[in-house]
């Protein structure tokens, strides 16, 4: 079976660079996590169909995001 999976820009005509250094998904399955060399985080919504759709993206470090973790609670 084939999946198309297609993203939906939340930031305009011009997505900013993204080259993906980690990833992780959460427990419930539902949200796709990013972490990139320019150091972003971006979060993706993962439908029960498995469509990626953009959410979140978050600036602000000045490194290579190189490792994502999840909090206990």
């Amino acid at each position: 079976m084939k999946v198309s999976i297609q993203a939906v820009a939340v930031w305009g005509k011009t997505a900013p660079p993204h080259s993906i250094t980690a990833i992780m998904i959460t427990d419930d399955q539902q949200t796709i996590v990013t972490g990139s060399q320019e150091g972003q985080i971006c979060l993706w919504d993962l439908s029960s169909e498995l469509k990626v759709s953009s959410k979140e993206i978050l600036f602000g470090h000045t490194a290579s995001v190189t490792c994502l973790a999840k909090a206990r609670d």
